[in-house]
């Protein structure tokens, strides 16, 4: 009965109140449109964004729908959905090397 017993305890406290997990932010590859400032991309043509390196291409994306295409030669899975405002980069040694909409 005692075996019993705290078996029934244990598994009761499996079931406690756990505290919350925090959401913490999905940093993904993939921008998302609609922050607070817009897309800050779109003051420039999508020329402007090659040769520059990946860290500054996603900070000027940044409220930007984007993903990238291929990165140093693998291609990458994406949506066969078109959208206009999408940028796909190709990214080669650190470089985006393509840049293309839809």
């Amino acid at each position: 009965m005692a075996a019993g017993s705290i078996v029934f305890a244990t598994l009761m406290a499996g079931c406690a109140a756990q505290p919350p997990v925090s959401a913490a932010p999905n940093p993904g590859p993939q921008g998302s449109r609609g922050t607070p400032e817009g897309c800050q991309a779109d003051k420039l043509a999508d020329d402007a964004l090659i040769g520059k390196s990946e860290a500054d291409a996603v900070a000027l994306l940044k409220g930007c729908a984007w993903r990238f295409g291929e990165r140093e030669g693998q291609h990458l899975p994406g949506t066969m959905d078109y959208n206009p405002q999408r940028r796909t980069l190709d990214v080669k040694d650190g470089k985006v090397t393509a840049v293309r909409r839809g």
